[in-house]
């Protein structure tokens, strides 16, 4: 996911998309614990995927004010 792709999408699909990559981070880290997780990197993926969501929506609602 690259943040261009994020900086076209509204704040109401961002913030959909942030819920979902934290969904998939619970079910990563419950699946690691269990030990049946597989590809690690994706975990750390999904952790920066998130960040980056959450970096473009603090830059669109400073931009609308």
């Amino acid at each position: 996911m690259k943040a261009g792709e994020l900086r076209e999408k509204t704040p109401d699909q961002l913030r959909e998309e942030l819920a979902s990559l934290k969904k998939e981070s619970f079910n990563l880290r419950f699946q690691q614990a269990t030990g049946q997780l597989e590809n690690t990197s994706r975990m750390r993926s999904a952790k920066r995927d998130a960040a980056r969501v959450l970096t473009i929506l603090n830059e669109k609602s400073k931009a609308s004010e």
